[in-house]
């Protein structure tokens, strides 16, 4: 049942932000898309998400720190969100670099879609 789950989509490219929404609508989740990681915990402070897709390079506040900064929130429900970076500078950084920011999973940029689909399937179902 993909209809209630709502994805935060954090990234500061309007290109990639309506590709996504337009892909994941297709799919029936409820998404909310934000420009910067100050913005994605503005939000997560007023609403819950099942998942976040976190673009790294991002400015105000990167992925990986709003990550940190989500895994340390004292609401479990929110601390525990699954997050999937999104990354066109994987290389700059390894999966182990990932997990110990908290983060779940990644995807690289440019995206694929079918790619993105499984992967957000993956961590909601």
């Amino acid at each position: 049942m993909t209809e209630n789950k709502k994805v935060l989509v954090a990234e500061d490219s309007s290109v990639i932000i309506n590709l996504t929404k337009n892909v994941l609508l297709f799919e029936k989740y409820q998404i909310t898309a934000v420009k910067n990681g100050k913005q994605v915990l503005d939000k997560l402070l007023i609403e819950d998400f099942d998942l976040i897709l976190m673009d790294i390079n991002m400015p105000v506040m990167d992925g990986i720190e709003c990550t940190k900064a989500i895994r340390s929130l004292e609401d479990k429900s929110k601390s525990g969100i699954p997050i999937v970076a999104i990354t066109g500078n994987y290389k700059n950084y390894t999966m182990d670099d990932f997990k110990k920011a908290g983060l779940n999973d990644y995807i690289q940029k440019p995206l694929d879609y079918d790619l993105l689909l499984a992967t957000v399937r993956k961590h909601l179902s």
